[in-house]
């Protein structure tokens, strides 16, 4: 079979049972039929980072929670101080994480961790399987099946222990976003919670509850999972001005909501989190050997402030930037070497990161022979490291980025 049939064979079923829609965005090849392997030895490095990280991300969190004046620094909006202060008991700052890697000439470095609202989650638990099956491959991702249903019954747990009302659970994102929805929507089928998925755009607050608008009923929300960034949260406005967003995050705050991910998942997004985290490091303090060498071994330098003119590539992004979105790579002498063309996140704080050179392939998709760079995912789901996800795109990896299957190497 050629690509195009291979391709047709696989996406006409998945787009036929429903779960996974969006194999073009904007008209163009999302997902690939092409596949490449994954070691067995990658596949173990990216699940010990993953879990390490997180790890010594919660460890570090707990001494900044608390912390007003370094809450701001990292990026934390004034409205979502007293709601990111609340904890988890959990080993892991989020319930749904992902971590992505380059796997460059030094090893693997971890380039970001996205612990609010990640995607990819349908592709790397779901699609990947079918893929693999298609061509008679095995799967890295098979016995991550049943890691959403753990980590949701666990944080469930957890907060019916803490005395939250957890009868109306609801599951958010934009409707009309075909990919957030649709992954929300599996989130919460595989959740196995007795939810219900409601547009974002049906929240309310009223009589000082966050609540569902269904009909005319404004029904009150215990606990909501939103694929829905909290920082964008934090500054919704009604038409009339009243900030809806902030008195949400005030109903958080005072526990008459349980969301998911939970609140201390917010600050570890930040990345300026991370220059932090490398701080502390360089100073010696705080951590352990064994933290110190995984923080040397899987850690890129960050900075608040640009220490690498004269001495290293680097690239600048925004504490809260998605996507590539906000990103540029500058050479050692600092003259831009790629600059994100979007729009979104240039406002925010920059962090400056040394660069780390992703593998370049190539592989086949619907345009002929491409040539890309290679971000691997990993996920970080109810504490355990989980599903593993590649993406394929240019040096900066943007919303463009191709969706590439994996399989085990050995086959």
């Amino acid at each position: 079979m050629t690509y195009r049939q291979n391709r047709t064979s696989i996406y006409d079923r998945l787009q036929s049972d429903g779960v996974f829609t969006w194999d073009h965005i904007d008209g163009e090849e999302y997902a690939l039929a092409s596949v490449i392997p994954l070691s067995d030895e990658l596949h173990r490095q990216l699940h010990e980072a993953a879990l390490g990280l997180s790890r010594l991300f919660k460890k570090t969190l707990k001494i900044v929670q608390q912390n007003d004046q370094l809450l701001l620094q990292l990026g934390i909006p004034e409205a979502a101080l007293e709601t990111v202060k609340l904890s988890m008991k959990s080993e892991a700052p989020t319930v749904v994480g992902r971590f992505d890697f380059a796997n460059t000439p030094e090893g693997l470095k971890m380039l970001e961790l996205n612990s609010d609202s990640p995607t990819s989650v349908v592709e790397a638990y779901y699609v990947n399987g079918v893929v693999c099956d298609h061509y008679g491959y095995t799967n890295p991702n098979r016995d991550c099946g049943g890691h959403i249903e753990e980590a949701f019954s666990s944080v469930f747990r957890e907060y019916q222990e803490q005395g939250y009302a957890c009868e109306s659970i609801f599951f958010t994102a934009l409707g009309w976003h075909e990919e957030d929805a649709g992954t929300t929507r599996y989130l919460l089928q595989q959740s196995k919670l007795p939810g219900r998925f409601i547009d974002l755009s049906s929240l309310r607050v009223y009589e000082d509850r966050l609540c569902a608008l269904e009909g005319e009923e404004h029904v009150p929300v215990d606990m909501l999972y939103r694929l829905h960034a909290l920082e964008k949260l934090a500054m919704e406005t009604d038409t009339d001005g009243y900030p809806t967003g902030a008195h949400a995050l005030d109903l958080v705050a005072r526990r008459k909501t349980a969301i998911i991910n939970p609140p201390e998942a917010f600050i570890v997004q930040s990345k300026a989190f991370q220059a932090l985290v490398w701080g502390l490091h360089e100073a010696g303090e705080f951590y352990t050997a064994e933290e110190h060498a995984l923080i040397q071994t899987y850690m890129l330098p960050t900075y608040l402030e640009n220490k690498f003119i004269g001495r290293a590539s680097y690239v600048t992004k925004p504490i809260y930037g998605r996507e590539g979105g906000g990103v540029t790579i500058f050479d050692q002498e600092g003259d831009c070497a790629a600059k994100d063309e979007g729009e979104y996140y240039w406002e925010q704080p920059m962090v400056y990161q040394q660069f780390a050179e992703m593998e370049r392939i190539c592989v086949e998709t619907l345009k002929g022979e491409t040539e890309g760079y290679l971000l691997w995912g990993t996920f970080i789901m109810g504490g355990q490291p989980s599903a593993v996800v590649a993406r394929l795109g240019n040096r900066i990896t943007d919303n463009n980025a191709y969706f590439l299957p994996i399989r085990c190497e050995k086959d």
